[in-house]
């Protein structure tokens, strides 16, 4: 790493998220009610930036991607400026829409559903990405499985993904790469190919299935930790973090590993999980670029995304970082071993 690297370079998906607050999720043909709905900011890159942001990070933050030159575009270009995020590598297309997502939430649960359109988002490249002209010290990729160009593979069979993590690596950056949940038929083949260019791998329990053909309890704090040694041992260089809604464990590349609770979150103080894993990806980057240890940025992740449960919206509820910490003290935390 470049020591005089420092801040974060989010590249990959920069989405207006239209969330809609909903009496029910319906079978089809039937009618559902919205009770509430909002704009926000949506997308892996984009709302690690905001929550950063948010959280009051004393370091620069930037936003690399694609997107339209539609209302939604300069709508997430004008909120990046407002939050102070730099927009040099925010790249606008004529040919694409800028990508949105409905993301419906069940008023009573929280559970939420996607509806999402790629846009934009399916022609990052690499060449969106000035490697050479940025002082960060992590670019962090967010999400593979969602942007099209970046989970094909190339003529030497990685995809095109692992070659701007590989370019990252080159240029003196740390690398990180988050993932979203879904059935593409080559999600192990998509996560392995980046593995050996990822310094810093976060995902939740779902995606950690996928990667390794084998169900695992978000409960079972064992059986995530041997899952995070088995990423480990396929090359990812120097943590691997899983997370779920009881807690989290994280290995580094010396074996040591470390576990971490789920804040014990009372009763109304969940207005939607829409965001939580890009919330706790947020805090584990502050404590990454910082330098804290790994026990310490999994209790700042595990508060920021109990915080972001306190609204709908991906980033809303985000506060400066000491009074994300101070939910700890308040709600002590769940069971999880």
């Amino acid at each position: 790493m470049n020591q005089s690297h420092h801040g974060i370079l989010a590249a990959g998906n920069f989405i207006v998220d239209q969330v809609k607050i909903i009496d029910a999720y319906p079978q089809e043909d039937m009618l559902a009610t919205i009770l509430d709905q909002s704009q926000s900011n949506g997308g892996g890159s984009y709302n690690v930036l905001k929550n950063l942001s948010a959280m009051k990070a004393g370091f620069p933050l930037a936003a690399c991607g694609v997107i339209g030159t539609d209302p939604h575009g300069q709508w997430i270009h004008d909120d990046c400026l407002k939050h102070n995020i730099d927009v040099t590598q925010l790249h606008r297309s004529n040919e694409y829409a800028t990508s949105y997502t409905d993301a419906m939430t069940v008023q009573s649960t929280g559970r939420r559903t996607f509806f999402h359109q790629r846009g934009a988002n399916a022609i990052f490249h690499q060449r969106h990405c000035d490697l050479n002209n940025t002082n960060a010290r992590i670019l962090h990729l967010g999400y593979l499985m969602l942007l099209d160009h970046m989970d094909q593979f190339a003529a030497d069979g990685r995809t095109h993904a692992a070659h701007l993590l590989d370019a990252a690596t080159r240029a003196g950056l740390e690398t990180s790469v988050d993932m979203v949940s879904t059935e593409h038929p080559q999600f192990r083949e998509i996560a392995i190919s980046s593995m050996r260019y990822t310094d810093h791998l976060m995902i939740n329990e779902i995606e950690a299935s996928r990667v390794l053909h084998r169900a695992i309890a978000a409960d079972d704090a064992t059986a995530l930790q041997q899952a995070a040694r088995d990423l480990i041992d396929l090359g990812v260089r120097r943590t691997v973090t899983i997370h779920t809604v009881h807690g989290a464990v994280a290995i580094n590349h010396k074996r040591e590993q470390c576990i971490q609770a789920s804040l014990k979150i009372p009763h109304g103080f969940s207005k939607g999980a829409t965001g939580a894993g890009d919330a706790f990806a947020a805090g584990l980057l502050y404590g990454l670029n910082e330098n804290l240890t790994l026990s310490e940025c999994l209790h700042i992740a595990t508060c920021t995304a109990a915080c972001s449960l306190s609204h709908a919206t991906p980033s809303q509820g985000i506060l400066p970082l000491a009074e994300c910490l101070q939910l700890a003290t308040e709600f002590g935390y769940v069971s999880f071993s």
